[in-house]
C-alpha cells in the first residue's frame, strides 16, 4: 500500500490508516512504519491472532464504528488477508465503496483460505486493480468486467523501486551477517498449510538441508514467529541452515537483491524475486502468480525435499534476463487517480 499513500501524500488527498494487527501488534510494527517513514495509523483494532472466524468477526466489529464514524468517500484494501475479506465487508455493509487491490488473483486452490478472502473482496469491491492481464482474464471468466476494473501493474514494483533506493544507502545486512553477493540461498515459509502440517514443514527443512549439502552455499532463513513455534513444538531440527530472527523490510530487500536463489511460500517474494532478476523456487503446490512461472523466474516444487532438491537444481541453471510481468512501476498514481475519477 506504501504507493498508494505515498500518492495520496503528493495530491494533497485526506487518508488515514487502519492497523488491523492481524499479524502483529502496532507496537511490534512501528520499525516498519518507521523504516518506510510511514504515517502511523490513525487506527490500531489490536484484533492479533486467531482462528479464521474469530479474527474476521473481530475486524468487522472494530472497523464498523471507526467507518461509522469517518465516513471515508473510500475504503482500499490490499491483498488476501482475513483483513481485506473483512475490511471490505465492514464498507460495502455501510454502503461505502470499496477499492481491491491486487485483485483477480487466483491460485484456484480453495483449500487455500487466502482464495476464499480473494473471491469474496473481489466480488463486492466497487473498484477492482487486477496487477496483470492474467488477473484481469480471472475477473471476466467470473463475470466482473466493465469500466470500474483497471489493469494498473503491481503497487510492489512501486515499492521495490523506490525502498531498493533507500535500503542500499541505509543497511547493509550482508556485512552483519558474514554473507557474500551472489553466493547464498534466501528462504521464507509462513503459510499455514506449510507450517502447521508436520509433514510439510518437516519436508521443508529436509529439503533445504539438502540444498546446503550440495551446493556449499549459505542458507539463510529469516524465521517468521510462527514457524518458529512450530518447528520448536514439532521438534525439528534443519542441519546446515542459518536460523536468524525475522528482518526489517529495507534489509530483507538488500537480503534478495543479492542471494543466488530465492525459496519461498510467499506471494510477494515471489513477485519481489521476479522484479529483482533472482531465481525463485515456490515451496507450494499452487501459486496465484503464474506470471513468475511463465516468464521462467518462478517454479513450483511443492514440500518433498526430492523435489526441493531437484527444482532447486533447475533454478540454478536460469539466467536473470526475463521480462518483469507486474508493470512499471506508476500502480499506485493510477489508482488514486482512478479513485478521484470515480468519487
Amino acid at each position: 500500500m506504501l504507493p498508494v499513500i505515498r500518492a495520496c501524500e503528493r495530491q494533497k488527498l485526506p487518508f488515514f490508516i487502519i492497523h488491523t494487527g492481524q499479524h502483529y501488534s502496532y507496537e511490534m510494527d512501528k520499525i516498519f512504519f518507521q523504516e518506510l517513514e510511514l504515517p502511523s495509523p490513525r487506527y490500531s483494532l489490536d484484533v492479533g491472532s486467531g482462528l479464521h472466524g474469530e479474527q474476521t468477526g473481530a475486524i468487522l466489529t472494530r472497523a464498523e464504528p471507526v467507518l461509522l464514524s469517518e465516513k471515508p468517500g473510500i475504503v482500499l484494501v490490499q491483498g488476501d488477508t482475513n483483513t481485506v475479506a473483512a475490511g471490505a465487508m465492514a464498507a460495502i455493509k455501510l454502503h461505502i465503496p470499496v477499492g481491491h487491490i491486487e485483485a483477480g488473483l487466483r491460485s484456484f486452490d480453495r483449500r487455500m483460505p487466502e482464495e476464499i478472502n480473494r473471491i469474496i473482496a473481489d466480488h463486492i469491491s466497487s473498484l477492482l486493480f487486477p496487477p496483470t492481464q492474467k488477473a484481469q482474464e480471472n475477473l471476466e471468466n467470473e463475470g466482473i468486467k466493465g469500466k470500474n476494473v483497471l489493469v494498473t501493474g503491481n503497487t510492489i514494483v512501486d515499492a521495490v523501486n523506490e525502498n531498493l533506493i533507500i535500503a542500499r544507502k541505509k543497511v547493509s545486512p550482508l556485512r552483519r551477517l558474514g554473507l557474500s553477493k551472489g553466493a547464498y540461498v534466501l528462504v521464507t515459509s509462513h503459510r499455514t498449510e506449510n507450517v502447521d502440517s508436520p509433514v510439510r514443514l518437516k519436508g521443508i527443512l529436509e529439503g533445504l538441508s539438502e540444498v546446503h549439502n550440495i551446493s556449499s552455499m549459505p542458507v539463510l532463513f529469516p524465521v517468521h514467529p510462527r514457524t518458529s513455534k512450530m518447528i520448536k513444538t514439532f521438534g525439528y531440527e534443519a542441519n546446515g541452515v542459518i536460523m536468524c530472527e525475522p528482518v526489517g523490510f529495507l534489509e530483507f530487500l538488500i537480503l534478495e537483491e543479492n542471494s543466488r536463489l530465492i525459496i519461498t511460500d510467499s506471494g510477494g517474494v515471489q513477485e519481489e524475486a521476479c522484479i529483482l532478476g533472482v531465481p525463485c523456487v515456490t515451496i507450494r503446490d499452487s501459486t496465484e502468480r503464474p506470471e513468475t512461472i511463465e516468464v521462467g523466474a518462478n517454479v513450483l516444487a511443492g514440500t518433498s525435499p526430492a523435489n526441493i532438491v531437484s527444482s532447486f537444481k533447475q533454478m540454478m541453471d536460469v539466467g536473470d534476463s526475463w521480462e518483469n510481468p507486474f508493470g512499471d512501476g506508476k500502480a499506485g498514481e493510477r489508482i488514486v487517480a482512478t479513485c478521484r475519477l470515480y468519487l
